[in-house]
């Protein structure tokens, strides 16, 4: 899988959150970017083998993220454009604000 596809699974899962797919389904889309298997030295000490697996899986974690980042960035310069009263910061703070006091849902409903 390319970094252009596990980036564009993370902007698919995001777009199937808010369009009410079910946690499942995002998680099994999620879980694709990750190897089912590991490549290792024949001859590595348990060290080594480890440092490769981590490897193997940092990478695809990171275009994850790469992915969420370029979606919320994308998302936070429209919201902006439509001049709001709260800037993405505000928004932002507030959500850290909320997660600290432990109620990070915005709706209590």
């Amino acid at each position: 899988m390319t970094d252009d596809d596990t980036r564009l699974k993370a902007i698919a899962a995001l777009v199937g959150l808010r369009g009410g797919v079910g946690v499942e389904y995002i998680s099994e889309l999620l879980g694709q970017v990750t190897p089912d298997q590991f490549t290792v030295p024949a001859e590595a000490n348990a060290a080594e083998i480890g440092l490769s697996v981590l490897q193997q899986v940092s990478e695809p974690l990171n275009s994850l993220i790469n992915g969420f980042i370029l979606a919320f960035d994308a998302v936070a310069d429209a919201y902006e454009e439509l001049e709001p009263e709260r800037s993405v910061e505000e928004v932002l703070q507030d959500l850290a604000l909320r997660i600290v006091s432990d109620d990070p849902d915005p709706d209590p409903s």
